[in-house]
């Protein structure tokens, strides 16, 4: 009820004000801490001269976007522009061996960037996830590919393997645990496919081709087999009309992007910051709101700069890659929240949905949101933290079930049905409010420290009650109402095209 009733726009006019007004406000908190903070001896480690022109100082506690965007800028430049070279003239030349070339050139490239034992590590355990598939027992593919994945994550095996990589440099240690998960979760879904596809007789050279396809084999993201085979077996694929132009569009999104992330980081200090919870504390309630909202807000953007360079590449190759994840701003369901689209795609095809069907019942979605949170524990590698983390999200998750259930039925439909379409989008909001701030809550632990996530809900939920906790709550809830605005536009657009196409 309430889902596509529009408000009236001078409602609208009034949240945009209060939600722009309050980020700017927060803004301001950030900036002139950053300021102060800036000669801080706790932060001579993460911010460090930065652009000359600028004459500030940039925040560098992210190793791995200093890392993607200054040594290792060139390689990457090198490498994926070579890629996108030999499949011109291989798709120009001889269009049905484009897949072959992709396999060749990845793995050429992996063996040349960690060593050829790296290589045929990594061959040994595609091997055995392909014996496995011509064996057609899913649970067998699924429990191999389960424990290749935890032999990557665990010691002993851990230490014996990671001694396969030749040479030591910066992001090796990223490169290595990278190229190995998402080796295992790719061979599993070859396994998984091939054992849901017996007539289709998949060879280990499919399982090669989609395993070393270069743009996706470090970082994702991932796509499952039968869409990746089916996309890379077309002969003579034909480009849909403006595909080159989105395209372009997407290349110069991620440019604009990064340099926007390097001018952001000269003057907000949002990384470096959480490390030093004394100087933390000492921040207004909204600016500390507004720096743990912040901390999530760059995460997304780090996702889909990434996903944004591969897909890209992708996209030139004539495949369909998965999309960057959803920002977290139009995030107030832990249905829709991820941070890579492709490990979402995946857990959801092969346990997710696979053990909650229809994700109505309570029993059947608790025991499926249980397995893929056990599984997604595996995947970023047992500790306290995951574990804290996987617990509350999987109990958000469950949790909005429960309350859709007893909303459903007795004493609380019969409220909802009283009241007008309006108020009770309303009151949607508002529910969504408090969900957006629990989402942002239950993901700063792993994104951050437990410390800093305890400093922010003391701060906005115990000392700042009730003045700080109402506000921060009303302006998300401005936020959701224009998020909830932004979606019933989309689909009255969506529901036009639909009625249009039937029409012709």
């Amino acid at each position: 009820m309430g889902i596509k009733t529009a408000l009236p726009a001078a409602e609208l006019g009034l949240y945009f004000l209060v939600l722009s007004g309050s980020l700017a406000y927060a803004g301001r908190g950030l900036l002139e801490a950053s300021q102060d903070g800036a000669h801080r001896k706790a932060f001579r480690e993460s911010v460090r001269p930065g652009w000359e022109y600028i004459g500030r100082k940039m925040d560098v506690a992210d190793f791995e976007w200093v890392m993607w965007f200054t040594s290792f800028r060139n390689v990457i430049i090198f490498a994926l522009s070579g890629h996108v070279l030999f499949a011109k003239l291989c798709t120009m030349v001889a269009p049905q061996l484009r897949s072959w070339m992709y396999a060749v050139y990845g793995a050429l490239a992996v063996m040349g960037t960690m060593g050829p034992w790296y290589l045929l590590l990594l061959l040994g355990h595609c091997v055995a996830l392909y014996v496995a598939s011509l064996l057609g027992q899913p649970w067998l593919c699924l429990g191999l590919g389960l424990a290749s994945l935890a032999s990557f994550k665990m010691d002993p095996l851990i230490s014996w393997q990671s001694g396969f990589v030749t040479g030591t440099f910066d992001l090796q240690e990223v490169l290595f645990h990278g190229g190995c998960g998402f080796t295992v979760l790719r061979c599993t879904s070859f396994a998984l496919e091939s054992c849901a596809h017996p007539d289709r007789r998949y060879s280990l050279a499919d399982l090669l081709k989609y395993n070393f396809y270069l743009p996706f084999f470090f970082f994702g993201p991932i796509m499952t087999f039968d869409r990746f085979h089916t996309q890379v077996s077309e002969v003579e694929p034909v480009r849909p009309e403006g595909e080159l132009w989105r395209i372009r569009a997407q290349a110069g999104l991620s440019v604009v992007a990064i340099i926007a992330v390097d001018i952001f980081f000269h003057f907000f200090y949002i990384l470096t910051i959480p490390n030093d919870l004394k100087f933390a504390n000492r921040l207004p309630d909204s600016a500390l709101a507004g720096l743990a909202y912040s901390n999530l807000v760059y995460d997304w953007v780090k996702a889909a700069v990434l996903f944004g360079v591969v897909n890209t590449v992708a996209r030139l190759d004539h495949l369909d890659p998965p999309q960057p994840p959803k920002c977290i701003t139009a995030l107030y369901v832990f249905g829709e929240t991820h941070f890579d689209r492709g490990i979402n795609d995946w857990l959801c095809k092969y346990v997710y949905d696979h053990l909650g069907g229809e994700h109505s019942a309570v029993i059947p979605e608790l025991v499926a949101s249980v397995a893929t949170f056990a599984i997604t524990t595996l995947w970023l590698g047992p500790c306290d933290i995951v574990y804290l983390w996987s617990f509350l999200n999987c109990f958000g998750l469950n949790f909005e079930l429960w309350v859709q259930k007893l909303a459903e039925h007795g004493p609380l439909a019969q409220v909802e049905a009283r009241l007008s379409e309006q108020m009770s989008r309303r009151v949607r909001a508002l529910c969504g409010a408090i969900n957006f701030w629990a989402i942002i809550m239950y993901n700063l632990v792993s994104l951050n420290s437990f410390e800093f996530t305890e400093l922010v809900a003391r701060r906005l939920l115990l000392t700042g009650f009730p003045q700080t906790t109402l506000a921060i709550l009303f302006v998300t809830y401005c936020g959701v109402q224009l998020v909830k605005e932004r979606e019933r536009t989309l689909a009255l657009e969506e529901e036009q095209r639909q009625d249009k196409e039937k029409l012709e």
